[in-house]
């Protein structure tokens, strides 16, 4: 007798496995601490990124008077959607972090264990003891210069060195009028005038957005570097031929002698070599300005001592110096609204893929920030800098 069964053929075969593979979106809880650290007077978040947070279902916790130095009030975060609180240890007990500056090891204290949290990390002024303390708490961190873009640019690095490279400019045409000893020049070119001569060493991203804007001004524009590729891409960027040269001593004097203002825009892998040495300050016209953007890095000059923005001036050889390592910072509220757009995409993103472990697994631009993962330090460059042990991101997250 044949015995008789409730499914067919077909269903009896082998089936392969279905799993369930949708991603989940995730609720993001964000603190955003006011920033501590000397003339620091940026924001990471402005109301229009926390509204379009809040828009998407998260929730977003600023700390009162953050947003102040930016020209953000209190009740302009609060109308958007934030909880705005005078409580730094409640805002710091959030399970995402934001800040500008690296947390310093009293915030981290503060902390909660395993909490994630995005800053710079300004590697040149860190310690042992931040990473060790980072490690102590678990935490994830990213790093905003770390972040890679999908063209394999770093967003927040060239964002940050268009300001600065505009503003040396803006900041020298202010200083060329100096009362005591500025030449009473102004920058740029007015018919039947000499044109303001200005001498830029190095050809990066700094360097472009300086000439851009001295250009514009109408000034005569002499650009330094060692790279004939960077020197080619910078005229292609402009769009015109000025005057470049790769770094030679007597090239370079002869310029420094003629120019009104030079702006040191040089990176270097550890500290930025000095390009140009006392005695060829000594040379330079009296009243001549010189801005060292790359001073926080070691500085192009070697007269450059590190100026505030309280007292961001002083005067060496008869010559104007203004070497203030934080320029963006003078500029708040664009480099906050700079900031912001930047980073606003990803925590969308972050949310959109389920949470930060999903996201990193998808987006390699942003698995490239992170450099602490879990208390675990993943960054190779870090590790070497400090003899720090550290862990391929790779082979934990893949």
């Amino acid at each position: 007798m044949a015995s008789f069964s409730p499914f067919s053929k077909m269903q009896l075969m082998p089936q392969e496995e279905k799993l369930e593979v949708a991603r989940h979106k995730s609720e993001l809880f964000i603190g955003v601490p006011k920033e501590i650290s000397y003339q620091e007077r940026r924001i990471c978040l402005t109301p229009d990124a926390v509204s379009s947070l809040v828009h998407q279902g998260h929730r977003v916790m600023i700390e009162s008077g953050a947003g102040e130095s930016s020209s953000f009030t209190d009740i302009e975060y609060s109308n958007a959607g934030a909880e705005v609180t005078k409580d730094t240890k409640k805002v710091f007990s959030c399970p995402m972090i934001l800040k500008v500056e690296p947390p310093t090891i009293d915030e981290i204290d503060l902390i909660n264990p395993q909490t994630i949290v995005l800053s710079a990390i300004q590697l040149k002024t860190q310690k042992k003891a931040y990473f060790e303390a980072l490690a102590h708490k678990r935490i994830t961190a990213l790093a905003y210069e770390f972040i890679k873009d999908e063209d394999g640019s770093y967003p927040a690095v060239k964002s940050l060195s268009e300001i600065a490279g505009t503003a040396s400019v803006l900041i020298a045409a202010e200083l060329m009028i100096n009362e005591n000893i500025g030449k009473g020049l102004l920058f740029g070119n007015i018919t039947g005038v000499p044109p303001t001569e200005i001498v830029i060493l190095g050809a990066g991203t700094v360097a472009e957005f300086a000439a851009r804007t001295a250009l514009g001004l109408g000034a005569s524009v002499k650009v330094f570097d060692n790279s004939i590729t960077k020197l080619r891409r910078l005229q292609n960027l402009l769009n015109q031929r000025i005057f470049t040269s790769t770094i030679q001593e007597k090239a370079l004097v002869k310029a420094l002698r003629r120019c009104d203002v030079a702006i040191g825009a040089m990176r270097g892998k550890n500290r930025t070599p000095i390009v140009v040495t006392e005695t060829m300050v000594e040379h330079m016209k009296k009243g001549a300005v010189i801005v060292d953007v790359s001073i926080d890095s070691g500085g192009s000059f070697e007269t450059s001592e590190v100026t505030t923005h309280e007292k961001p001036t002083f005067i060496k050889n008869n010559v104007i110096h203004y070497c203030v390592p934080n320029i963006p910072s003078r500029y708040s509220k664009t480099a906050s609204l700079s900031i912001s757009n930047i980073i606003t995409p990803f925590l969308l993103q972050i949310a959109e893929d389920g949470g930060l472990e999903s996201a990193i697994r998808c987006n390699r631009g942003l698995k490239n920030g992170v450099y602490f993962y879990h208390g675990l330090l993943t960054n190779k460059s870090i590790a070497d800098w400090f003899s720090i042990e550290y862990r391929d991101i790779n082979l934990i997250v893949f």
